[in-house]
């Protein structure tokens, strides 16, 4: 990925971050993307460490103007492109449909489908103008599955899917390849709040265990790479084998 711009939203921890590393030891250029300044340098910090380039951008994607600004910074930070980006940014609250709040709705449809669909709008056509462009969504398996106390978050992603579908088709013709990575349960610090509940319903998959972040983003970075120059319009289940039973 030498030479390459990446952004990638959600970057100040847990897949994100992860996804922001690797990248970064592949030899994209990669912009960090989160609200948190302090834990976005710690990335940034990190990757610098270990020999990579990184910058972090501060993003407050529940706001479309926001989001918008964020697309303008990071072109202007990849030295007018961004060749890669990476829709990591999510919440994902639990729980059951009469107790959600409408804030809570509008939040999570904000952060999990608007966000990742303005950015796309901002800046798929400059890829698409240059010939090339990858650009992968996260998803979850919630979006393939019914479970209970997850129709929320679940249904946001589903969005997100076959937003990823639709776009393969708008923009592959043109050289911009779109995929998603569906995670299954995953140890990050979004989930450390659910104890064994997370290991309960990584249980249900044949690999019977939570995933760590950097077997997901190793799922990332290769829709990312030129290794899946062929693959285009794919939703990759990485959830340990659970929407295959």
């Amino acid at each position: 990925m030498t030479g390459k711009v990446a952004l990638v939203t959600g970057a100040t921890s847990g897949i994100g971050a992860a996804t922001a590393e690797l990248l970064a030891e592949r030899g994209a250029h990669v912009l960090v993307a989160g609200r948190d300044r302090g834990r976005g340098e710690v990335v940034v910090e990190a990757i610098r460490e270990r020999g990579g380039t990184a910058d972090f951008v501060a993003a407050d994607l529940l706001d479309a103007g926001s989001v918008r600004q964020l697309a303008r910074q990071a072109v202007e930070l990849g030295g007018g492109r961004v060749d890669i980006l990476v829709n990591g940014a999510g919440i994902y609250p639990f729980g059951p449909t009469e107790q959600t709040p409408e804030s809570e709705v509008d939040a999570v449809y904000a952060l999990n489908v608007k966000a990742p669909f303005y950015l796309v709008a901002e800046l798929a056509p400059a890829m698409a103008e240059r010939g090339s462009g990858a650009i992968v969504n996260l998803s979850t398996m919630a979006a393939a599955l019914g479970i209970s106390g997850m129709a929320l978050y679940g249904s946001s992603k589903a969005a997100v899917n076959l937003l990823t579908k639709a776009w393969a088709a708008e923009y592959g013709p043109r050289g911009v390849r779109v995929n998603a990575v569906q995670p299954g349960p995953t140890q990050t610090e979004g989930t450390a709040g659910l104890g064994e509940d997370l290991d309960t319903l990584a249980a249900q998959a044949p690999a019977g265990r939570p995933a760590s972040p950097g077997e997901i983003a190793e799922a990332i970075a290769y829709l990312a790479g030129d290794a899946a120059s062929f693959v285009q319009g794919v939703v990759l289940p990485v959830d340990g084998g659970r929407t295959a039973v």
